[in-house]
């Protein structure tokens, strides 16, 4: 009967969806058909056929690798602030983990591997598989796909750079393709991250959050056609060389992430404590509160029992008004307690991208920095895309909810 639920409700969301865009004319059965195959064909692979299955626990040994590494080198340079021997009795529990200096550092790492596996053409290889994928199944340009692809590995800034010199030719429909994949998926810097928060919450939490994020990529076109149907395509090419080496990468991979680290930890200064300042404001009423009402029924629609909505639609509002770090860290730490596995999956699978207000700023400062003679277009497109591709996180939700049994 839940998967049932989330069936009927990947239905309602596509609908929802084509609502929102204003019941606009020209959106073809092949966008709907492939859309709808694609993201249930690629979450039913990553779930139930063993090969991708084991390929998803190795994501999550490389993660644990990875994590193993990054300690090493914080330990060295923090000390036990960074994950140490402690000089003295933790009192209680947990007391001493620092988020800034034990978790976020594997962005660094993360950035730096990102970097040299670009030079080495291992990414745009793998990047190329799924942008082949899309324009089989959507009929999308090459240079829009290449970047929805791309979204999988990287952010939502990084993604648009790699076809900067197709983006001002791009039509309408393909740009706000483009956004809303961006903000409906997750970088692999955080992605590493998010997985050591839910190891113990979610079984194969890397690999889910990577499957998750690759389902992302086919829901986001989907919602993003049904919005704004497509008017042409814009071939792509080749992804550019933009490292003299594999030194060079490494460095500069290493400053990338190190910009994408202090950005992290800023945003989250920022946006907690003016956040806080506005619930003070309007106490006993919260913003993740309000803007937790209407994801009540958006929860029910994913296939999450309705005893459990109000959990799932909470933390979906933090996601919202602060972040999905934010989001993922409450789960973590016993917000999910009370919330069935097949439920956690769900949710993680809908916490996966970076659909929050703080995220599309970003991404606007980028866009427009890197195509300023569309720059009223993109402003213009910034909301919508934004409703789209929260729209598309729940689509993922509800494509695992249709294929997971309670």
């Amino acid at each position: 009967m839940s998967q049932l639920q989330s069936l009927l409700g990947l239905g309602v969301l596509c609908a929802l969806a084509w609502a929102c865009g204003g019941f606009r004319r020209g959106v073809s059965a092949r966008v709907v058909v492939g859309g709808v195959l694609a993201t249930l064909g690629s979450a039913a692979l990553m779930l139930h056929v063993p090969p991708l299955r084991a390929a998803l626990g190795w994501v999550g040994a490389g993660v644990d690798a990875l994590a193993r590494a990054t300690r090493a080198g914080t330990t060295l340079v923090f000390g036990y602030l960074g994950g140490g021997p402690l000089p003295f009795a933790e009192t209680q529990p947990g007391a001493a983990f620092i988020l800034f200096f034990q978790a976020l550092p594997l962005v660094l790492v993360v950035g730096a591997l990102s970097a040299v596996l670009y030079h080495w053409r291992v990414l745009p290889f793998l990047v190329g598989l799924i942008a082949g994928a899309l324009r089989r199944a959507f009929g999308l340009g090459g240079a829009a796909g290449f970047s929805v692809a791309a979204n999988v590995f990287v952010g939502m800034v990084e993604a648009p750079l790699l076809i900067k010199p197709w983006l001002a030719r791009l039509t309408t429909s393909e740009m706000f393709v483009v956004m809303v994949a961006g903000l409906a998926t997750i970088s692999g810097n955080t992605l590493v991250v998010y997985a050591l928060f839910l190891k113990d919450v979610v079984p194969d939490a890397a690999g889910q959050l990577l499957a998750a994020s690759l389902v992302a990529a086919p829901a986001s076109v989907l919602v993003a056609l049904l919005m704004r149907p497509g008017e042409g395509a814009t071939d792509g090419g080749a992804a550019p060389s933009i490292y003299d080496g594999s030194m060079d990468a490494l460095v500069r991979g290493t400053m990338d992430g190190l910009q994408l680290l202090l950005g992290i930890m800023a945003l989250l200064v920022v946006f907690v404590a003016l956040v806080a300042l506005v619930n003070e404001a309007l106490a006993p009423l919260t913003l993740q509160g309000l803007a937790a009402l209407p994801f009540r029924p958006v929860a029910w629609l994913m296939g999450v029992p309705w005893a459990e909505t109000e959990t799932v639609a909470r933390l979906l509002g933090v996601k919202l008004v602060l972040n999905e770090f934010v989001a993922y860290l409450e789960l973590s730490q016993g917000a999910g307690a009370a919330l069935s596995g097949r439920t956690r999956l769900i949710l993680a699978w809908a916490l996966c991208g970076f659909t929050n207000f703080g995220s599309l700023g970003i991404m606007l400062g980028g866009m427009t920095a890197m195509c300023p003679e569309r720059r009223a277009e993109i402003l213009r497109l910034g909301l919508p895309s934004l409703l789209a591709a929260t729209l598309a996180c729940a689509v993922s939700g509800a494509a695992v909810g249709a294929l997971v049994a309670p």
